[in-house]
């Protein structure tokens, strides 16, 4: 009989020995995979368990209409979060109507809100980032070529040139998500011009990438598939980063690393990464605690 999978939440780590910033996390997301082993604690319940082992803050990432309200909304409340807003790159091609049929297309993920058109999303991205200084970053945007097709890359594409410009506009970091993309993505990048500050979120490159990151002072960002045993070439990667562009996250409720892959993920879980973080870089915990905060705070300002 096949062992029955846990799916409660994981007990806490050992605090870290300096604050460390997660820099991409979806408070608003970790209900939804919630089962009765693991209770929902709200948003403050999820701030408060990061900052009891170090994590004190946060940065909370809206990108669809309905997280980027919520986030407009709990970075005001929660002096603990920062927001990044965007229309993420699988939902470009259904406000657009341009989301290909079948059974790996996007079509089946059609929801009310995708009634709004994708001119009409991007505007309230723009609106809610002039408007809340607490929005410091646009993301994540980017391309996602793993369901989308040859009509939904296009909008994809023109999508991610958009949100480049606006985050140029308004003096914002960039957050990019690259799912099976990165020739495409660092071609526009290097197209368009990359903001000052541009992240790649939940890195997923080779070590070949990641040299070509640091020559344009781009940020990589890693998550928990940075701790999965298989990863050696992520880790690669991370050893030719430079310390100066290491950011680190959750992604929260995905990504759960090393040894709770499969179980919810929330910004508590952070040492986890640090620790192999600090191993790769081959510095002690608590130096590459002080460095990545040192770094996050580069991105976003402070808080």
């Amino acid at each position: 009989m096949a062992k029955k999978r846990d799916l409660s939440w994981p007990d806490a780590p050992e605090t870290l020995p300096a604050p460390v910033i997660d820099n991409h996390t979806h408070l608003e997301s970790i209900p939804g995979v919630l089962t009765e082993a693991a209770p929902d604690v709200g948003a403050r319940g999820y701030i408060d368990q990061a900052v009891a082992v170090n994590v004190t803050r946060m940065v909370q990432v809206g990108c669809d209409l309905p997280g980027i309200a919520t986030t407009d909304e709990l970075v005001t409340e929660h002096r603990e979060l920062l927001g990044a807003i965007a229309i993420h790159p699988n939902e470009t091609p259904l406000h657009a109507r341009t989301a290909d049929t079948g059974p790996d297309g996007l079509e089946p993920h059609y929801s009310s809100h995708h009634s709004v058109s994708l001119d009409d999303a991007l505007a309230t991205v723009a609106g809610i980032a002039a408007k809340n200084p607490r929005i410091r970053a646009i993301g994540e945007t980017g391309l996602d070529y793993f369901r989308a097709g040859p009509t939904g890359i296009a909008t994809q594409r023109q999508a991610f040139r958009d949100h480049i410009a606006l985050a140029k506009e308004l003096n914002l970091a960039l957050q990019i998500h690259d799912r099976d993309a990165h020739e495409d993505v660092i071609e526009i990048l290097l197209q368009d011009g990359a903001p000052d500050r541009t992240v790649f979120h939940c890195y997923s490159g080779d070590t070949a990438m990641a040299q070509v990151a640091a020559e344009h002072g781009w940020y990589l960002s890693f998550a928990g598939p940075v701790t999965f045993r298989a990863n050696d070439e992520l880790r690669s990667a991370l050893r030719v980063t430079p310390p100066s562009r290491v950011l680190v996250e959750t992604d929260a409720p995905y990504l759960t690393p090393h040894p709770h892959r499969g179980r919810p993920n929330a910004p508590y879980l952070i040492p986890l990464t640090m620790g192999t973080i600090a191993d790769q870089l081959d510095v002690s915990l608590v130096d590459a605690c002080r460095q990545v905060e040192s770094n996050t705070l580069a991105v976003y300002g402070t808080w």
